[in-house]
């Protein structure tokens, strides 16, 4: 059993409700708050292309999901699934050097791709992050709009809000928890077969008339078995209004 299927149960209920109750916490002991440290490697002299930063991102945060160590009775499985019960959060922070090297100790996956690299560490507790982590910016850095091409065919696509501004440390938050809903959603021979490529996806900016064409938040259940689409609905603690759409997931 994956560690992702509370979110299959909870994705439709999600994407239907009033936008300003996305961003309703009152039910949450702020001692208990957990989320995935997402680490963006960026090195002053040689920054990386903000499309592969992205897709690195999207692919780490899925692959500590669907780690061996995940499944039950895995070393892993106990803090994943208390933090995919709840809100999966996730906190984007910048390194590079010493403190790049640093992250590499705590439990978790570093995926390169295009000479860019992020890592996705094991969920905890907010107020129990460890000091490598804790010391980190989370703001402060950005990346320029880059021109990746056509996405390459056989991966997940995942497409950003046209009409959404978003840094790359939230863009990196938003495709994390695209890949994450989407292998929630998919059968156990494409997971596998996704698997073999390293979880592997693609991270465009759609026209504006292909997002609106695709954006499932009317149907979720229709566009699914229609168009092999999900969506990222925000909360809208951070960037953008709450009940966003921020990216879509396409299946391969």
């Amino acid at each position: 059993m994956s560690v992702l299927e509370p979110l299959a149960a909870r994705y439709a209920y999600w994407l239907g409700l009033p936008a300003e109750a996305t961003e309703d916490t009152s039910d949450e002991d702020p001692d208990e708050v957990r989320a995935m440290p997402v680490i963006l490697r960026m090195e002053r002299a040689e920054p990386p292309s903000r499309t592969a930063l992205l897709e690195a991102a999207a692919a780490a945060a899925v692959a500590v999901c669907l780690d061996e160590r995940a499944l039950p009775g895995g070393e892993w499985h106990d803090p994943l699934k208390a933090w995919v019960d709840g809100r999966i959060r996730k906190v984007a922070r910048r390194a590079r050097g010493a403190h790049w090297r640093a992250v590499q100790e705590l439990p978790g996956i570093t995926i390169e791709v295009d000479g860019a690299e992020a890592r996705a560490l094991l969920p905890g507790r907010v107020v129990e992050a460890p000091k490598e982590v804790s010391r980190l910016q989370i703001s402060g850095s950005e990346l320029p709009a880059d021109e990746p091409g056509p996405a390459p065919d056989g991966l997940p696509r995942l497409l950003l809000n046209p009409e959404v501004s978003m840094t790359v440390g939230k863009g990196a938050a938003q495709v994390g928890h695209a890949t994450m809903i989407l292998a929630s959603l998919l059968g156990e021979a494409e997971l596998a077969a996704w698997a073999e490529t390293g979880f592997r996806c693609s991270v465009r900016t759609p026209p504006v008339a292909t997002w609106k064409t695709l954006c499932p938040i009317e149907d979720p259940e229709g566009s699914w078995r229609r168009d092999g689409v999900v969506a990222v609905r925000d909360a809208g603690f951070t960037e953008v209004d709450p009940g966003t759409v921020t990216v879509i997931a396409q299946r391969a």
